[in-house]
């Protein structure tokens, strides 16, 4: 059984940085590609990053390139996201996520899931 566990939320002011960490447990990280997703409040779930197998491949969604940055240490088993120039519109429960494959962005490859931790970003 694989689990994922997310920390390092919190309150930040705008132009602030949170990293939060996802650590796995249950099977070795590199089997996995990790995703981040968010899901602010009235709104869909939506992709924030994700990294492949080795670290070596990355991807972003349109608003937080160039203020986030996904990393992982395959041998510690955890993946990070920190984020930098933090807005209100970042708010939301960020999860992370693990897939067995590469072949898109969307929430269907992903098989594993964390409970989430908040962001709350003011104003």
């Amino acid at each position: 059984q694989v689990q994922l566990v997310e920390s390092g939320g919190g309150l930040v002011q705008a132009g602030g940085s949170l990293r939060l960490s996802c650590a796995v447990s249950g099977r070795p990280l590199s089997y996995y590609v990790m995703g981040w997703f968010r899901r602010a409040p009235g709104k869909e779930r939506e992709f924030v990053a994700r990294i492949n197998w080795s670290g070596g491949s990355t991807d972003y969604a349109n608003p937080v390139k160039g203020r986030f940055t996904i990393s992982r240490d395959n041998a510690k088993n955890t993946v990070y996201l920190q984020m930098d120039s933090l807005k209100p519109e970042d708010t939301a429960v960020y999860y992370c996520a693990a897939a067995r494959s590469w072949e898109s962005t969307g929430t269907g490859p992903y098989d594993y899931w964390g409970q989430g931790t908040q962001v709350t970003v003011s104003s």
